[in-house]
């Protein structure tokens, strides 16, 4: 009996052990997973191309970037290249769009508006390897029109700022983290 008991025991602790594999969740913290190579120390950050209609997009973009680089890693950010980068970060605006969300029932003005923006980027090692891409970003800012004609603001400038403020700040999470 006891060679059962044994087997038993064993057999339910193999079972356990398994059922315990097969049900987690794979959680983890943030930070902790960072994919770039430990020999990374220089990231060239060249002005992102701009493919929309909207005047100086790619350089905000670009400048944002830098700055959320800059505050939040300890990478060397260079913007001429000078041959001394571990990695290029390149980038693409390749969509802008600004739609009405809302219209003002007494006049008939927009009221809301929403500007959308698609970007490509990608983080290429000195070889050409491609460390990190996302060919397929898209934001979304929503922003309210002025009602008042005489103290007109046009607010379209400052929406496309906080969305590259907001994407500067994905950008570099994603890069930074594996998820």
């Amino acid at each position: 009996m006891t060679k059962r008991r044994r087997l038993r025991g064993l057999s339910a602790g193999c079972i356990a052990l398994l059922l315990l594999a097969a049900t987690s969740c794979g959680y983890h913290t943030a930070g902790n997973a960072v994919r770039l190579p430990s020999d990374l120390h220089t990231i060239y950050v060249p002005a992102f191309a701009n493919a929309t209609n909207i005047y100086g997009l790619g350089q905000t973009l670009t400048e944002d970037v830098i700055r959320e680089l800059r505050s939040r890693t300890n990478y060397r950010i260079v913007t001429v290249n000078d041959g001394t980068a571990d990695a290029t970060l390149t980038g693409t605006v390749t969509y802008s769009s600004i739609a009405p969300l809302t219209y003002d029932s007494r006049t008939g003005r927009v009221s809301s508006a929403m500007v959308m923006l698609g970007f490509s980027a990608s983080l290429k090692g000195q070889k050409g390897k491609v460390l990190w891409e996302n060919p397929n970003y898209l934001y979304r800012e929503q922003y309210q029109v002025s009602r008042d004609v005489a103290s007109f603001f046009e607010e379209e400038e400052p929406a496309v700022t906080r969305v590259a403020n907001s994407f500067s700040k994905t950008l570099v999470s994603d890069i930074l983290e594996a998820y």
